[in-house]
């Protein structure tokens, strides 16, 4: 019976594939047409069929099996298909079909390639749902590169062409993307309805009080009733207004007066009460502030009870790490907690605690990140001896792995006399020399040739102090490396503007909290005038303060939308896991001495 339906088939398929062929309007061509047939039918016909016909064939069967999941036999039909050989719509529909197999591989940059392609000029001239197709990857691509701004414009182009669910998670998608954006990034661009988005990212970035961030919300739907976001509001605005609805006026802050912390805490008090008097400065109304002294109190218990009764709604601390890792252990907090530390453990705490600190792991994660953006895939780490280095190693590798980087090998720095055999180690030195000596008795005379490096590394992770990059850097040289690119966390730059302490770090880059890379903030002026080791690397944690006094009124808005960020003087600043503060940080290099600034590859 089969035998006898095959025929029947055959004829049928071909009938329609005869008929999609037939009528060509232009040069154009037609899109594949998914025939009433499974993904084996189509494949064999394919096989039993002309050169033009058989493409269309495996490009529907293409489609079929991405849809189904299976990546790899996706990739598989796509390459037996000619992308020269085939018209313009066919050309379109087989490089959006390999952009999202790209995108679903991690391959970004990859999906950008495919896309373009010359056919992808025309592809106004196609039905409105391959528009779509195309232009949707193509703005995933472009987001997973870091250009936010371009896919943002690539969305909004789109957007009219969308309705219900889809023209819903695509307008949250176009906010997430333009609220992510620097400042200095939100300027007019030309596209009415993505200028409007802009101007309302630059309308929520309005600094002060949440009140004052509604107002210029507000503003901004009244003179811009017809565009799509003042039509319906992001969730991250409604949430905005709810906020602001509901002001905080008390906040306690809960840090050491004596022992080994005193001085950081004096920091992180100083940075906190200065964002507290610049807001009294610009004429807003901030939260009343009680102090308390950590290393006084009883109990965690007495004391929540004595912020109670003063009409506390916000603890800011402590600051002590087993504090912190007592109050992650209970299941319930009487307020709402800022602790300035991290626990001793990444499981989840209380829902009324959350968690900010200096995290080295943070910066770790943004070397990968950064790295990664740039291309780099193949990376060796130098990293401290100790507990210290071990976190900070963990940490990127985790994250570097995730993305798909490889690590090749990682070297524990200590003893100075040691680094120049650990980076002959790592970059596989002594292989080179050992095939020379090799080469020499084989030739039976002496040959003159320098040892060669391995060429699989990308990229060094460096995790050292001033003193330890001073050394490490001319020993990479020395030991034919200098051309690798160095990503270090910000540990390596003392906040001092010094030239001749930095030549010999000439070509690294590192991140750096906003404070100390940007000196013409007027926060840190004032709290640099008033504080002169505020300037230097005792500006970190005052920038932290500062950031405290920051996320107060916001850490429900965080909560409640885990996707925004607040521009802060510690880092961009976003909700983790286990309602950690994770910090995204600007980027600089060492050029001839002098720190200059790199530009962001969008956070």
């Amino acid at each position: 019976m089969i035998a006898c339906l095959r025929p029947v088939f055959v004829i049928c398929l071909a009938g329609l594939l005869a008929a999609c062929a037939s009528q060509p309007s232009s040069t154009l061509g037609e899109l594949p047409r998914t025939p009433q047939a499974s993904i084996e039918q189509l494949l064999q016909q394919a096989a039993e069929s002309p050169a033009e016909q058989a493409a269309s064939l495996r490009l529907s069967a293409a489609d079929m099996v991405y849809k189904e999941n299976d990546f790899a036999r996706t990739g598989s039909i796509l390459d037996q298909v000619s992308l020269d050989s085939l018209k313009p719509a066919q050309q379109i529909y087989a490089s959006t079909l390999r952009a999202e197999l790209d995108m679903q591989r991690n391959k970004p940059k990859a999906a950008l390639r495919a896309l373009n392609h010359p056919s992808l000029e025309r592809l106004g001239e196609l039905p409105v749902e391959q528009q779509v197709r195309s232009q949707l990857v193509r703005a995933k691509a472009l987001q997973a590169t870091g250009q936010s701004l371009a896919a943002a414009r690539e969305r909004a182009f789109i957007a009219p062409l969308l309705s219900g669910a889809s023209a819903l998670n695509n307008q949250e998608t176009i906010w997430e993307l333009v609220s992510y954006l620097a400042k200095d990034d939100l300027q007019a661009s030309g596209d009415a309805d993505l200028d409007g988005w802009l101007a309302l990212a630059r309308a929520a970035k309005t600094a002060g009080t949440l009140e004052q961030q509604q107002a210029a919300v507000d503003a901004w739907v009244a003179a811009n009733p017809q565009h799509p976001a003042a039509l319906q509001l992001p969730q991250a605005l409604i949430e905005l207004k709810k906020l602001s609805s509901q002001p905080l006026t008390e906040i306690a802050l809960l840090l050491p007066q004596d022992g080994q912390l005193a001085s950081v805490a004096r920091a992180l008090r100083d940075g906190f009460m200065a964002a507290h008097y610049q807001a009294q400065q610009a004429g807003q109304n901030p939260p009343n502030i009680q102090f308390f002294d950590s290393s006084r109190i009883g109990s965690m218990d007495a004391f929540y009870a004595q912020a109670q009764a003063a009409g506390v709604q916000l603890v800011i601390g402590p600051l002590e790490k087993n504090l912190v890792s007592q109050l992650s252990s209970r299941e319930q907090l009487p307020i709402t907690t800022l602790a300035l530390n991290y626990s001793e453990t990444n499981q989840e705490g209380p829902a009324q605690l959350f968690q900010f600190g200096l995290a080295a792991e943070d910066e770790a994660r943004e070397v990968a990140r950064r790295a990664w953006a740039d291309g780099m895939r193949r990376a060796v780490a130098l990293v401290p001896n100790g507990e210290w280095g071990d976190r900070v190693l963990a940490a990127f590798r985790q994250s570097w792995q995730a993305q798909g980087g490889t690590l090749i090998a990682a070297e524990h720095v200590d003893q100075p006399v040691e680094l120049a055999r650990q980076i002959a180690d790592l970059f596989q030195l002594r292989e080179s020399e050992a095939r020379s000596k090799r080469l020499q008795n084989t030739l039976g005379s002496s040959i003159a040739a320098a040892p060669s490096r391995r060429r699989d590394v990308d990229f060094i992770f460096l995790a050292a102090t001033p003193q330890q990059a001073q050394q490490i850097k001319p020993t990479l040289a020395f030991q034919y490396a200098g051309d690798v690119p160095v990503y270090a966390t910000s540990h390596l730059f003392t906040g001092i503007f010094n030239q001749a302490q930095y030549v010999d770090l000439n070509g690294i880059m590192f991140c750096e909290t906003p404070w100390l890379l940007n000196v013409n903030d007027p926060l840190r002026q004032q709290a640099s005038a008033q504080w002169p080791q505020a300037a230097g690397s005792l500006g970190r944690l005052y920038a932290m303060g500062a950031d405290a006094f920051q996320l107060a009124p916001r850490l429900s808005q965080l909560k409640a939308l885990p996707e925004m960020r607040l521009q802060g003087l510690s880092g961009n600043l976003g909700l983790g896991p286990a309602q950690r503060i994770e910090r995204q940080l600007p980027w600089a290099e060492f050029r001839d001495g002098q720190v200059q600034a790199l530009p962001d590859i969008s956070l």
